[in-house]
């Protein structure tokens, strides 16, 4: 499971090098797999978990946040919402990485 996540994952590799993508593991019994990342909202450690019971992903980050009933076409928009994307997001990247529009 954990190496299907990945390839999930992999599928919007851009969106998961944003977070800070790294140190991923393989969870216990091969449930999932957790990750560190370091996010505009985010930094810390991210679990996504397979429910087999309703054959659906959980999100779970180290502050108690947690998301249910993750189909896996939405599970990188997601996590994404929850570590990188902000309101202000287009602002912060030309702030971050100094770059001025014309």
């Amino acid at each position: 499971m954990a190496e299907y996540i990945l390839q999930i994952l992999r599928s919007q590799l851009m969106v998961v090098f944003s977070w800070g993508f790294h140190n991923p593991k393989r969870l216990p019994e091969d449930k999932g797999v957790s990750f560190l990342v370091d996010g505009f909202k985010y930094q810390g450690k991210v679990k996504v978990i397979y429910n087999e019971g309703t054959d659906l992903f959980e999100v779970h980050l180290a502050d108690g946040t947690r998301v249910e009933d993750v189909y896996l076409d939405c599970l990188v928009n997601v996590i994404d919402s929850l570590v990188e994307r902000t309101d202000d997001y287009k602002n912060r990247i030309e702030k971050e990485y100094e770059i001025h529009g014309n």
